[in-house]
């Protein structure tokens, strides 16, 4: 019975995220908390990478209806896709932090 090698050390994933803890506790360290304001323009920002793909995605399905003249035929699932790229970036923005 063979048995394989551990990975090596840059390239196992919880000794990757352990280090991604250190650097963030350390940066929190140095930095301390966010102030209230600081939380809000996060939260609002948050909330336009949320809502503008979503508006977009809309306006583009009302147009496609009214150059095309399919009464609302576009405008959900234009919505949906601007939804779903809205939340994706979302989430990838809070997951980058």
């Amino acid at each position: 019975m063979t048995e394989t090698p551990p990975d090596p050390p840059e390239t196992d994933p919880l000794i990757a995220e352990i280090r991604k803890h250190r650097r963030r506790h350390e940066r929190w360290q140095r930095e301390g908390d966010l102030s209230v304001g600081r939380r809000l323009a996060q939260i609002g920002v948050l909330g336009w990478i949320f809502v503008v793909p979503t508006l977009g995605g809309l306006f583009f399905g009302r147009w496609l209806d009214a150059r095309f003249g399919t009464g609302i035929f576009w405008s959900a699932p234009m919505m949906l896709l601007g939804l779903c790229i809205g939340g994706w970036t979302a989430w990838k923005w809070m997951n980058a932090r």
